[in-house]
C-alpha cells in the first residue's frame, strides 16, 4: 500500500462517520414528522445518504426510532445502498494495495 493509502482510508472513515451522523438525524427527523404528520425526509434523501456511507447511522437511526422497519421495498432499496457502498470503498482498497508502495 503507497504511503498516502491510510489517509486515504482515514478520509472514508471519517466520511462514514459523518454521514452516519447525518442520518441518525435525518432518522430522527423524519420520525418526529410522521409521527406529527408534517412534512417528511423524502426515502431519496434517506437512500442517498445512506450511500454516501451513512448506512451504520441510518441502521442505527432505524432501529433507535423503530422507524422504516416494516417498509418493505425502502429496506430492500436501502440493503442495495448498502452494497453499493461497500463495493465502491471495497474497490478503492483494492486499488490502493494494486498501486505499488514507492
Amino acid at each position: 500500500m503507497p504511503s498516502y493509502g491510510l489517509w486515504v482510508l482515514g478520509i472514508i472513515a471519517g466520511g462514514v462517520l459523518v454521514a452516519s451522523a447525518v442520518s441518525v438525524v435525518a432518522y430522527f427527523v423524519d420520525k418526529r414528522a410522521a409521527v406529527k404528520g408534517t412534512r417528511r425526509v423524502r426515502e431519496r434523501t434517506l437512500h442517498l445518504i445512506a450511500l454516501a456511507g451513512g448506512w451504520p447511522g441510518a441502521m442505527a437511526g432505524q432501529r433507535l426510532f423503530r422507524h422504516k422497519t416494516r417498509d418493505q421495498p425502502f429496506r430492500m432499496i436501502f440493503w442495495c445502498t448498502v452494497a453499493g457502498h461497500v463495493a465502491v470503498v471495497a474497490a478503492v482498497v483494492w486499488l490502493l494495495f494494486q498501486i505499488p508502495s514507492s
